[in-house]
């Protein structure tokens, strides 16, 4: 069964555009061509979209070459630094280098102006994460995973917030995507879910949910990831899903 979140107006999809944007990036342009410190890897995009460079590859899902051959899908053109199959930038020194130069400079411009098909891209991952996460879970607790997604999707903060976690810290469906064996996702998020009526209560567990989660994902983090620094940040992101549009 398909699983039902509020359908979004124009003006809706565009505030959580503009939200996305100022989770990952502070709503700067600058920030829309980021390399985190201790990670492998640049973060394009108002999603911050993972892009490995030649010969590395981690433990996180790697979303710029799904966003671009999305938006070659939708017919629309995009800046040829865009388009190799890795990160032309094989550290965080060289990128850093390149950051203010032509191509660079471009790509941001271009990513500044195509926040809507950003935003449809990411809105398009999370509808296709349920049927994911129902397979990977456990049969017995389809049905209440199932549930929780509808009670949460039942108002537009709370579709806002399965678009934005499923962007923010994946589906939870991936092996790779595990600390001592234990994921971080949508799926974990909704399984660690207390009863809840549906609605703006639904939407408010959520962010409490995803609040524990993370705060596990964290305690079980190899330290020399120093990922403790993100909590605070991450806490206020979910506080974000409880608050209305």
């Amino acid at each position: 069964m398909a699983a039902a979140t509020t359908t979004l107006n124009p003006a809706q999809k565009s505030a959580i555009g503009r939200k996305i944007w100022r989770n990952e990036c502070a709503g700067t342009v600058d920030g829309l061509t980021t390399w985190n410190a201790g990670e492998e890897f640049p973060s394009l995009g108002i999603g911050h979209f993972i892009w490995y460079p030649a010969g590395k590859r981690g433990r996180f899902n790697e979303t710029w070459p799904q966003f671009v051959a999305f938006a070659k899908l939708r017919a629309v053109a995009l800046p040829a630094v865009a388009l190799p199959a890795a990160s032309p930038w094989s550290s965080k020194a060289e990128f850093q280098k390149a950051f203010n130069g032509a191509q660079m400079t471009g790509l941001r411009n271009w990513l500044a102006a195509q926040v809507g098909l950003q935003t449809d891209f990411i809105l398009a991952r999370s509808r296709a994460a349920l049927p994911k996460i129902l397979a990977t879970a456990p049969v017995a607790e389809r049905a209440r995973i199932e549930a929780n997604y509808r009670k949460v999707g039942a108002t537009p903060n709370g579709t806002y917030a399965l678009i934005d976690y499923v962007n923010f810290k994946g589906d939870g469906s991936l092996a790779t995507e595990r600390y001592q064996g234990v994921g971080w996702g949508l799926l974990q998020v909704l399984a660690g879910m207390h009863e809840v009526v549906g609605g703006q209560a639904a939407a408010a567990e959520f962010a409490a949910s995803a609040k524990r989660v993370l705060a596990r994902r964290v305690g079980n983090s190899p330290p020399q990831r120093g990922e403790k620094r993100w909590l605070e940040g991450w806490g206020n992101r979910c506080n974000s899903y409880a608050r209305p549009l």
